[in-house]
């Protein structure tokens, strides 16, 4: 399987100067670990996942003035919807990360996520008996 199978289209894009707990109410929404950050300023797009809103929270930050571009990983690891699903899995078990966003013709087609591959990889192995 590929990228492409599992990857989600609909991704949750925010800006850079939304506060954190901004962030975290749409994730909430929505259902979702990461937000794609959009920020000409700091080099094109970032990601921003729970993780990096726990750990300002753990530190005492307050969410309502914490920034988003104060938190945002600008060094993404990047995938193609061609790659497949291992390649995905390796790049993140490397990298200690669970979110890739992924790039089609350098502009981002989605996001596959570690819960993503797990669901392809569970729903395409035969059951296992009881």
């Amino acid at each position: 399987m590929l990228v492409r199978d599992a990857m989600s289209t609909v991704v949750l894009t925010v800006g850079p100067a939304h506060t954190l707990r901004q962030a975290a109410a749409l994730m909430s929404a929505r259902r979702v670990g990461a937000a794609i950050v959009h920020d000409p300023d700091a080099g094109g797009i970032g990601i921003l996942t729970e993780r990096d809103i726990l750990n300002s929270v753990g530190l005492g930050q307050n969410p309502d003035t914490e920034r988003i571009h104060a938190h945002t990983t600008n060094d993404v690891v990047f995938c193609m919807p061609t790659w497949t699903l291992e390649e995905a899995a390796r790049a993140m078990a490397h990298g200690g990360f669970r979110h890739l966003i992924v790039l089609d013709g350098g502009e981002p087609a989605g996001i596959v996520s570690v819960r993503d591959v797990i669901r392809c990889w569970v729903g395409t192995r035969a059951p296992e008996p009881v």
